[in-house]
């Protein structure tokens, strides 16, 4: 029985001995320079200004949450969209009820200013 798992341990060892030549001949062959302008802390192309522990507006997140839950939803349509056929009646009403559902909560949402950039 465990003779079938033999080629996946294999390939398990095979992947760590890769990896682990792979960082071993990085350490042994890359160059190690320490300079003070390496370093320096620099990131996407601009220099660190002020505090690293910036505080971001609320709405930012709510609206990127937003964005998220009303995508995840969308997708829920492919699935049905191609055993249509298959569920009938009973599938249609299905996505009807949950289309109700999404447009309430996209209407809310647009009633509560949850979609207002200030």
């Amino acid at each position: 029985m465990l003779e079938s798992y033999f080629p996946i341990l294999v390939m398990g060892v095979f992947a760590a001995a890769v990896a682990g030549g792979m960082c071993l001949l990085a350490r042994l062959v890359g160059p190690r320079h320490a300079t003070a302008q390496k370093a320096e802390p620099y990131e996407c192309g601009m220099w660190p200004v002020g505090d690293a522990r910036r505080r971001f507006a609320v709405k930012f997140h709510v609206v990127a949450m937003l964005f998220i839950l009303f995508d995840v939803e969308l997708a829920f349509f492919y699935p049905w969209a191609v055993l249509f056929r298959d569920l009938r009646l009973f599938g249609l009403i299905e996505m009807g009820i949950f289309t109700a559902i999404l447009v309430a909560a996209y209407a809310y949402v647009w009633r509560a200013g949850g979609f207002e950039w200030d």
